[in-house]
């Protein structure tokens, strides 16, 4: 194993470690909620003020990683990371765990972009694919196994577990970076983009709160589509400022590469889908069939069987179809997969539901792979810090926006449906959300990211 597949591998474990937090929480919530003695909403805080705190301030990311060196902040987010989850689980007080958040928040918001430049920003483009593929199974494999390990954790232990699990994966990780990672040279340092960052700190954080505002309920959602447009409006006016600025805090030049525009296009779209259907999943089984936690959870585990069953293989996938060709490949399976959700009765064969999940996870990682490594499948080296800091700013928001935007989805159906039928619809919707990917798709050359795959 060479170095630079080590180097992977460890920002993979510090990227898995980060996105579980972000998913996990979910199913300990009742618990906590009793412990703090709060009300569900208030404890829902937890995961939309952790959210939303990742995405207001992963555009620092970029800026640090120039100022003060890659390699410093991403230890320097690991072990902050890490004390802060310690932290969490030993709070005496809500409002102290909320703090904890927070804190997590800004450190994930650090550790994650960096990662991801630490391994991308010197790899050539032919090992892009190659090193792509390590990168990503994290974001696949955490939100599907999150059900069933919050679930175990919270009826055969207690909360802070979930918190706690975080405090050895960062211990290791932090000190085989340490002697792992060689020290970056820090480049011509720059004035800080005050005003970019905090439009889209703002911009950020109202289509955030306004998406989490809308999971409360149809009393809110005129106030929550409020939001959403004045945070749109406001995304506008970052724009605007980020081109004609003579000093941005991340460029916007990457937008004009078709291969990069399209991952922050159809697939924002994709990612939305990747966050929403392992939830919506869990609540339907939990909701509808009555089942455990755990038990819903072990279902909800096949996605991660499909995700990583394929990944031997999607590198020789995407080299015989092709980019285009992987991922109207990937869109079908996960539009057949979601629509046959759809279906499923309580006493439908459990085979079948299990297939459903596995074939779902292998469309979701055959597409996210071919998706990153053709995002910079042609952005020059220097490049690659402004590209990288943009993407993980989209993809937060479509991670975020997935679970509100189903939630809104099945909440209004069941003004018309029973709840059994909003949810079977629900997964309809999901399905026909990659009808835009396809369509996007399906107009790229049949050779476009052929450096990667050559």
């Amino acid at each position: 194993m060479t170095k630079e597949i080590k180097i992977a591998l460890l920002m993979a474990a510090s990227l898995f470690m980060e996105i579980l937090d972000g998913t996990i929480v979910t199913t300990a919530l009742p618990k906590m909620g009793q412990y703090f003695h709060t009300g569900s909403s208030t404890i829902a805080l937890l995961v939309s003020v952790y959210l939303i705190t990742v995405a207001i301030f992963i555009p620092l990311s970029g800026w640090m990683a120039n100022q003060f060196g890659k390699k410093k902040i991403w230890i320097i987010a690991v072990i902050l990371f890490t004390i802060s989850s310690l932290s969490s689980a030993l709070a005496p007080n809500f409002s102290f765990l909320l703090i904890m958040r927070i804190i997590q928040g800004i450190s994930g918001a650090l550790m994650t972009p960096t990662a991801r430049l630490i391994v991308l920003e010197k790899t050539p483009a032919s090992q892009l694919l190659k090193m792509i593929s390590y990168l990503i199974w994290p974001a696949l494999i955490a939100p599907a196994i999150a059900p069933l390990v919050g679930g175990f954790i919270v009826t055969y232990w207690n909360w802070q577990w979930i918190f706690l699990i975080n405090v050895p994966i960062g211990l290791i990780t932090a000190l085989i970076g340490a002697k792992l990672i060689d020290i970056d040279k820090v480049k011509n340092k720059t004035s800080f983009d005050l005003i970019g960052f905090i439009e889209i700190a703002l911009s950020s954080g109202i289509i955030l709160v306004g998406a989490e505002i809308a999971t409360h309920g149809k009393d809110y959602w005129f106030s929550a589509l409020g939001l959403v447009i004045l945070g749109i409006i406001l995304g506008f006016i970052v724009f605007e400022h980020l081109k004609k600025s003579d000093n941005p805090l991340f460029s916007l030049d990457s937008l004009k590469i078709t291969s990069f525009r399209i991952f922050q296009t159809s697939g924002s779209v994709l990612w939305l889908c990747v966050g929403a259907l392992p939830y919506i999943l869990t609540i339907f089984l939990q909701t509808v069939f009555q089942w455990s936690a755990v038990k819903a959870g072990s279902y909800v585990l096949f996605i991660f069987v499909g995700n990583i069953g394929i990944k031997p293989f999607t590198n020789i996938i995407i080299r015989k179809l092709g980019y285009r060709g992987a991922l109207l490949s990937s869109f079908g399976m996960v539009f057949v997969t979601s629509i046959g959700l759809a279906f499923i009765q309580i006493n439908t064969f459990p085979a079948w539901i299990m297939f459903l999940a596995l074939v779902s996870g292998v469309g979701r990682s055959l597409a996210l792979t071919a998706y990153n490594g053709l995002s910079f499948s042609e952005i020059a080296p220097q490049d690659r810090n402004s590209a990288n800091t943009l993407n993980a700013v989209v993809s937060t928001l479509a991670q975020g926006m997935g679970i509100s935007i189903i939630t809104v989805v099945v909440n209004l159906l069941q003004i018309f449906f029973s709840i059994t039928i909003s949810y079977k619809l629900g997964f309809v919707f999901l399905g026909l959300l990659m009808l835009y990917p396809v369509i996007e798709v399906i107009f790229l050359p049949k050779n476009i990211g052929h450096a990667t795959i050559s």
